[in-house]
């Protein structure tokens, strides 16, 4: 294919050149685990993407702060530590986010009980409602987005991740948990 014949290309179709270069160029024999990963990265960004446009840069806040201010309205209070871990968020990147919050008056910071170190995280009153009300509209958008499997396919869909997710640990997976 000639470098000019690539700006005819969509998604589905450089998948599909990407298979067949990377088996006949190449040698690769996994086309079909490429496809898997290509296209569950492409959904998880697209749906994230619509999410945060759609939904929560319109009231302020980042897709980042809405995972921080959700693990937190629905565990908290809890230590940064366990926030961390429940948002797939390194430590830093929630301390980080947490002052933004805390300055935004919807987070507040204590000190733990652990240790002088540990940090505890809690919804402000003000956090608790604006979560209440920016989680309606984010479920309404999930719902739209989850419409178009039925509800048999969207529990298949969940099932398979799951089973992703949780045999990851059969090969050297590298991330924060």
């Amino acid at each position: 294919m000639a470098a000019s014949d690539s700006g005819e290309l969509d998604f589905w179709s450089f998948v599909e050149l990407a298979n067949r270069r990377l088996a006949r160029e190449y040698g690769f024999r996994h086309q079909l685990a490429t496809e898997l990963l290509l296209t569950l990265n492409r959904a998880s960004n697209i749906v994230t993407y619509d999410l945060e446009a759609s939904v929560h840069r319109p009231r302020g806040l980042s897709w980042s702060g809405f995972r921080l201010l959700f693990v937190t309205w629905l565990a908290g209070p809890l230590e940064a530590k366990k926030a961390a871990e429940l948002t797939g968020m390194s430590r830093a990147a929630v301390s980080n986010l947490a002052k933004t919050l805390v300055s935004d008056g919807l987070l507040s910071r204590e000190p733990g009980s652990r240790d002088g170190r540990s940090v505890l995280l809690s919804l402000t009153d003000e956090g608790h409602r604006d979560m209440v009300e920016v989680f309606r509209v984010h479920n309404e958008r999930e719902d739209e987005w989850a419409g178009v499997l039925s509800p048999e396919e969207q529990r298949i869909l969940i099932m398979l991740l799951d089973k992703l997710v949780t045999n990851r640990d059969q090969f050297d997976v590298r991330g924060r948990n």
